[in-house]
C-alpha cells in the first residue's frame, strides 16, 4: 500500500497493484460481512460487474464467509440483453462469482422483460431485503450503476428505474474490450439508483485503472453534484475506496 488518506467521509486506500488493491479489499469486505453475520440471520449484497471489479470478486470467492447467508442483487443491466448472456451483466457476475460460491439466493436482473415491470419486481425484491453491503466502482463519466451525470438524482423517488446511457459511458464498455464499437452497445439499461446503494451501511468502492483517474478526482475533490454522481460519496459515513496508484495520479497523494 502506497497511503491512506480521507476525502470527506471516504477513507480511501491506494495500492501499488491492482492485485493487492483487489486483496485487501476482499479482506476488509469478509471481516465486514462475518461481523455482520454476527448481528443478523442474513445478509444482503450488491455487486458490481465491470473489469474494475476483476481482482476484488477474484480475492473475495476465496475468503472464508457464511456465503449460505448471504442474499447477492446487482445493480445494473442492459436492456435487451438475456440473462447470463456474455455481454449481459449477469453473464459476467455468473463467471466471476455468482456460480462459483453458494449463496443464499441469487436476484437477477432480467434485460429481457417488460422494462418498468421488472424496475417494480426487483424494487420489491429489495425493499423485502434491504441492501447492506455494495460492492461498486466508478464509471470514466463518474457515474455509479447505470446513474450517468444526464440521469442521476441523489433523491432519486425510484428504487430502480430505466435509463438512457450516456455515450462516454457507451463508450467506457468499448475500452473495457466487453464490445468491439460503441455501435454495438446497448442504448438503454435498468439501474439501481443512487439512494438504493446509499441506503446500504457499507459500500466498498473499487477503482483501478488510469481510465478512472481523473473521474476518481472530481469525485474526491470536486463538487458535490450530479455533475459527477460518484461525488456523492463523500456523503456516506461506511464508505471505503479502494484505487491503484494508476487511478491516483491526479490526486495529490503526498
Amino acid at each position: 500500500m502506497i497511503t491512506q488518506k480521507k476525502y470527506g467521509t471516504i477513507q480511501l486506500q491506494i495500492f501499488e497493484t491492482r492485485e493487492e488493491m483487489g486483496q485487501v479489499a476482499a479482506q476488509e469486505a469478509a471481516q465486514i460481512l462475518r461481523g455482520l453475520l454476527e448481528e443478523k440471520e442474513f445478509v444482503n449484497c450488491i455487486f458490481a460487474a465491470a473489469p474494475s471489479q476483476n481482482e476484488f470478486l477474484a480475492a473475495l470467492k476465496r475468503q472464508d464467509i457464511p456465503w449460505n447467508r448471504i442474499n447477492a442483487f446487482h445493480m445494473d443491466e442492459y436492456i435487451g440483453l438475456p440473462q447470463g448472456s456474455p455481454q449481459s451483466f449477469t453473464g459476467f457476475l455468473k463467471r466471476a462469482i455468482f456460480d462459483h460460491v453458494s449463496f443464499r439466493s441469487v436476484n437477477l436482473l432480467n434485460g429481457m422483460a417488460d422494462p418498468h415491470e421488472e424496475c417494480i419486481r426487483y424494487a420489491k425484491l429489495l425493499e423485502a431485503a434491504p441492501p447492506d453491503v455494495v460492492f461498486m466502482g466508478i464509471g470514466e463519466n463518474g457515474h455509479i450503476a447505470f446513474n450517468d451525470p444526464p440521469v442521476a438524482d441523489f433523491y432519486d423517488p425510484y428504487k430502480v428505474k430505466v435509463v438512457q446511457l450516456d455515450p462516454a459511458c457507451r463508450m467506457q464498455q468499448v475500452h473495457d474490450e466487453c464490445f468491439a464499437s460503441i455501435d454495438e452497445v446497448p442504448k438503454e439499461a435498468l439501474t439501481l439508483t443512487i439512494p438504493t446503494l446509499l441506503s446500504a451501511k457499507h459500500l466498498f468502492c473499487i477503482v483501478p485503472g488510469e481510465r478512472k483517474a481523473a473521474a476518481t478526482a472530481a469525485a474526491l475533490t470536486g463538487e458535490i453534484s450530479e455533475k459527477c454522481p460518484a461525488s456523492i460519496l463523500r456523503t456516506h459515513k461506511g464508505c471505503r475506496m479502494y484505487i491503484d496508484k494508476a487511478c491516483a495520479k491526479e490526486l495529490e497523494t503526498n
